[in-house]
């Protein structure tokens, strides 16, 4: 599998939370510099609307860069119009609007030689019992997904799953649930983004979802990050769980998937832009685990499905 390495140009700029400011706010045409300057960096991945205040502008920033973009990722949640959603939002004027931004990103995702949208429908979901409407929320969602895709046939539309936050469920919470909308809209260009991150707190297995999604067709986007399953922290890949890395590389390389990997590693502790060129660096030797292990014998072990032996040979073949 070729590594192709890009970052989400946002992540960048300001970090905060409810006590601190981490990193600083930074334009967008400065964090772009930034991203340009990583090391092992191959592409972007930018938001609309949000970097396109000037949309010839940021065109003619991001292609100077000379970086392809991995995706155009469309925020239809934080502005306050979507505070009830955005494709479930029960103001049809809103939902059209929601529509609108992805047909746009899917415009400026060809003008800048991308084949791809991703976004990640934080805002659409329920917080409590009997707040909405299921299976009215289910249909919006589905006739807006379906309504944008149809925009045009040559970009992919790849929509991002995830348990919780902003909703505390959101209507798109895990691997199984995205691959029945793909499969419902029935359109060829509709698929998933797979933030390991996001798999791990919906308590999936990420080599797992890749392969389930690959096998459907529709693994069209990763996002690489880590946490303790119990928060979505985007720590550094493999800082926390290291065979989930190891063991989703693998399956990556086995289905010689040639997709993006994009990386959504936040830092409160240092450079981010360093971050980032460790996080290519792992990666990197994640592969290079895989190649010290033996694709062969992993898949032996695979096969005979003791975990004993399993890890046996794993801590012995790299530690010892």
């Amino acid at each position: 599998m070729a590594l192709k390495n890009s970052i989400i140009v946002p992540i960048l700029g300001r970090y905060a939370d409810r006590f601190h400011e981490y990193q600083p706010a930074r334009t967008f045409f400065d964090n772009l510099k930034v991203a340009a300057s990583i090391p092992g960096i191959h592409g972007l991945e930018v938001v609309f609307p949000q970097d396109f205040a000037d949309p010839k502008e940021t065109i003619k920033a991001i292609k100077d860069t000379g970086l392809a973009v991995s995706a155009v990722n469309v925020n239809i949640k934080s502005e306050a119009k979507f505070k009830r959603g955005s494709l479930t939002n029960p103001d049809e004027k809103v939902r059209a609007e929601a529509v609108n931004y992805i047909k746009t990103a899917m415009d400026l995702a060809a003008e800048l030689g991308s084949e791809m949208i991703t976004t990640c429908p934080l805002i659409d979901g329920h917080d409590y019992n009997f707040q909405v409407d299921y299976q009215k929320q289910w249909k919006w969602f589905v006739e807006g997904i379906s309504e944008a895709a149809k925009h045009r046939s040559d970009i992919k539309v790849s929509l991002e799953y995830k348990p919780y936050e902003v909703r505390n469920n959101i209507i798109l919470g895990d691997m199984g649930r995205t691959l029945h909308l793909c499969n419902q809209v029935g359109l060829p260009n509709v698929g998933v983004t797979m933030d390991v991150g996001h798999a791990l707190g919906a308590r999936e297995t990420p080599a797992a979802m890749a392969c389930m999604a690959n096998d459907a067709g529709r693994l069209f986007y990763v996002h690489f990050n880590d946490n303790d399953r119990a928060w979505d922290w985007d720590m550094l890949p493999g800082s926390v769980n290291l065979w989930d890395l190891v063991e989703t590389i693998y399956y990556l390389d086995r289905m010689d998937w040639s997709g993006w990997l994009t990386y959504d590693v936040y830092s409160r502790n240092g450079d981010p832009a360093e971050a980032f060129a460790v996080t290519f660096r792992i990666i990197e030797t994640a592969q290079g685990i895989i190649d010290k292990l033996g694709r062969k014998e992993i898949q032996a072990l695979i096969d005979e499905g003791v975990p004993a032996r399993a890890f046996d040979y794993l801590f012995t073949k790299l530690f010892k």
